[in-house]
């Protein structure tokens, strides 16, 4: 067996100092950001010729007033940061009061197990040696949850208040050159990436050493109990992600239909009444949403990975340094993120709107490469060079290289699928490219192009997943299948910048639009935009390919923990759990699309209604409502997002509780096999509308100019095709791998109930 070369003391300091770092990094990140100024300068002085452009504003060049577009991005900003705070504010009063509700159950489920009985208990790995009491686990877990909920929230809001602080910064460098503006955009993400990433892994580092106080050698009642924290981060996000995404797509699909099929006006355009609603919609839906989802896969692919090596030989031998592996990754992680943000903001500089794209794509490659000798050194010196890892019943000897393919194949998967997501979403492409063009015969043949597309974007991640199933489950069983998600999670910081670029870019955008700012500003922001549409959809992506893996080694956890021995599909029990599985997803996208199409519906009549009826608003003279379009936003989603939520919540435990615990596996297998597959085809389709629509708007090719320009017909199909894939890409499809990963740790959390008092209708008949 051996020891592992890194002793428990220099673990201990190592996690937490590399958490640390990350935060430290974070902040220095922000203070660079915030040395942009929202104030009028006069004459600032200039730093030569960097990023291709001297530092002179476009505004002088053009004889524009300097002063006032200053003050007007200013003001948008505020609006926008007002229009976000005020939302997640009200959504998490919501939240909070599910949140103490779901806590109460979870102690009353677990406590229930045995009595709430306060006796100690044999352990499971030695029946000779005693165990904390089931009641502790239902104590324990529900703090976990409650502090993982917390984390969740406050991950997601703190993004979001970067998010808005960076957004009319980002506006305000596009005069001075598109790198500057590229910068302050990524510098924006990484802040909430590094944040995000580093506070996750110190929380759960400290929450450990807490309860480890009380629980001592038992280490299995321990890593039980924390398995709640994963619960706690995902349902939060669920919220997020579901009530942000119907938030954003209401407002936009709204602006989009009103403003740029019927009226003609520009994208963004001040005149139209939803443009704020659509702005703060970025920032609610795809950065505080993303935030808490991530943050949620995170936070279980370690709970699960910690689940399963606490009753292997880590666990039953008290290797405190072989147990805390993931939480190495997650370190090494940071440390190779850091570095690879150097790349994009310090050691190389964007000098034209061509290169936005690759430097993008270079981080994702340049994480990756470095992320893989991260691995190898932390397996080589964290791990024993032979180990046992439980698998289903028995202890299956592992040696230390093959944890570290299985790390490595997650990792390489997940860049995988971004890069196919890439190839079907940017309009670089010709997938995207052929969808473009079918708008020359309208909107039905657009339609018909890009649900096509998102299907056959699935053939390659979802290869890619199995490779990663079956290698890592037959080098280390479940415990593989927890490490490869979290190899593909550990570059989340990167992951994490690139995807809150995107949302920042497109609030840039929008600004230099209200603001009155010249052409040439906005063709620089358009284009940080159009890269941000394409690395968004990669980050969806590997939001998706993480929670297939995560989901997977859940499910295998919650097997063990449920005693389970075998799942039979052909058992009815279990086909019946499979079928339904199959079906939820596909309740679940009903109810959330239907939730975005009627708050839509709403929002088409408030935008039709003041373009009708307020005098002088087409022309420019009059101001529109914007706060009721907010309005109608805000409670829109805050009442849509209790259905769906309530589903996913509900369904394990309904079907536990009165079904048991081999239909609960079935529904758990069906719902991760349909759900990933939705969640993908659904992502996937939605950012080739978008991008489609922006490659015509771009008009950059010949080919692009003979379906434009901007109001021409096949432009209108293109926006038609845009507002469809709206709710797909921004509500459904992300919230969905959310809906595997919750009923997975959800079942994990309530296994010893359901174990025990489960299964109520076969018991009676």
């Amino acid at each position: 067996m051996g020891s592992p070369l890194l002793s428990d003391l220099a673990t201990e300091i190592v996690i937490p100092v590399c958490a640390v770092v990350g935060i430290v990094f974070s902040l220095v990140q922000w203070f660079l950001v915030s040395r942009v100024k929202l104030t009028p300068e006069r004459n600032p002085p200039s730093t030569g010729n960097k990023n291709g452009y001297s530092d002179y504003l476009i505004e002088e060049e053009e004889g524009l007033n300097d002063h006032n577009v200053v003050v007007k991005c200013a003001e948008i900003q505020s609006a926008i940061s007002e229009g976000a705070t005020s939302f997640l504010l009200t959504e998490y009063q919501y939240v909070g009061i599910f949140m103490i509700a779901f806590a109460i159950l979870i102690f009353l489920f677990l406590g229930s197990v045995e009595g709430f009985s306060t006796k100690s208990r044999p352990c499971t790995y030695d029946e000779l040696k005693t165990c904390k009491p089931a009641l502790a686990t239902a104590v324990f877990s529900t703090l976990s949850f409650l502090l993982g909920a917390i984390t969740s929230v406050l991950s997601g809001y703190l993004g979001m208040k970067i998010a808005t602080y960076a957004n009319a910064r980002t506006t305000l460098e596009a005069r001075k050159g598109v790198g500057k503006a590229f910068i302050t955009a990524f510098r924006s993400g990484a802040v909430m990436g590094f944040l995000l990433a580093a506070s996750g892994l110190l929380v759960l580092y400290i929450a450990i050493n807490l309860f480890k106080l009380y629980y001592g050698d038992d280490w299995e009642g321990l890593f039980e109990a924390i398995t709640g924290y994963g619960l706690g981060g995902s349902s939060m996000a669920l919220f997020g992600r579901v009530g942000g995404g119907i938030y954003t797509k209401a407002a936009d699909v709204g602006a989009d239909l009103v403003g740029k099929v019927e009226r003609n006006i520009p994208e963004d355009d001040p005149r139209n009444p939803a443009v704020i609603a659509d702005n703060v919609g970025d920032n609610v839906g795809d950065i505080a949403g993303m935030g808490s989802d991530l943050f949620g896969s995170y936070a279980e692919s370690s709970c699960a990975a910690l689940v399963v090596a606490s009753i292997s030989s880590f666990g039953i031998n008290h290797d405190f340094t072989a147990m805390c592996y993931p939480l190495l990754i997650s370190s090494m992680g940071i440390l190779v993120c850091l570095i690879t943000t150097l790349f994009a903001t310090d050691f190389f500089e964007i000098k034209a709107v061509k290169e936005i794209e690759p430097a993008l794509k270079k981080q994702l490659i340049i994480s990756t490469v470095l992320m893989t000798v991260g691995i190898a050194i932390i397996s080589w010196i964290a791990l024993p060079d032979t180990f046992t890892i439980f698998n289903f019943g028995s202890q299956k000897v592992v040696k230390n290289w093959q944890l570290f393919l299985c790390v490595g194949v997650g990792l390489w998967a997940g860049l995988i699928i971004g890069f196919v997501t890439e190839y079907y979403t940017s309009n670089a492409y010709s997938p995207v490219q052929d969808v473009a063009d079918s708008c020359r015969t309208g909107a039905a043949t657009n339609v018909i192009f890009g649900l096509a597309l998102g299907y056959k974007s699935v053939i390659i991640p979802i290869f890619a997943i199995a490779v990663s199933i079956f290698v890592s489950f037959s080098f280390a069983a479940m415990y593989g299948i927890a490490v490869a998600a979290l190899g593909m999670l550990s570059t989340i910081a990167t992951g994490l910048a690139i995807d809150a670029y995107g949302p920042i870019s497109d609030n840039a955008g929008g600004i230099a639009e209200m603001a009155g700012m010249s052409h040439r500003i906005r063709e620089r922001t358009d284009a940080l935009d159009a890269a941000g549409n394409t690395t968004a959809a990669i980050g969806k992506g590997f939001a998706i390919g993480s929670a297939a893996l995560v989901s997977l080694a859940l499910f295998g956890a919650f097997v063990s923990r449920a005693a389970i021995s075998t799942v039979d599909v052909l058992t009815p029990k279990v086909f019946i759990g499979l079928i339904v599985g199959a079906m939820l997803p596909y309740w679940f996208s009903a109810m959330t699309m239907k939730s975005v199409g009627s708050a839509a519906l709403k929002m088409v009549e408030e935008v039709r209604r003041q373009f009708n009826t307020i005098p002088g608003l087409m022309e420019g003279h009059a101001k529109p409502d914007y706060a009721t379009c907010v309005k109608i936003s805000t409670d829109a989603s805050l009442k849509e997002m209790i259905p769906p939520g309530a589903l996913v919540m509900l369904t394990p435990l309904i079907v536990g509780t009165f079904f048991g615990v081999e239909t609960l596996s079935g529904v758990l297998a069906g719902s991760l096999v349909s759900g990933v597959q939705i969640a993908i085809s659904a992502s996937n389709t939605g950012g080739a509308w978008d991008n489609a629509k922006k490659y015509i708007e771009a008009g950059a090719s010949e080919h692009a100019r003979t379906l434009g320009p901007k109001g021409s017909e096949p432009h209108k199909a293109a926006v038609i095709g845009d507002t469809i894939g709206d709710p797909l890409k921004d509500t459904s499809g992300p919230s969905l791998n959310i809906l595997i990963k919750l009923m997975a740790v959800e079942s994990l959390v309530f296994a010893p109930f359901f174990a025990t008092h489960g299964g109520l209708l076969f018991k009676i008949f």
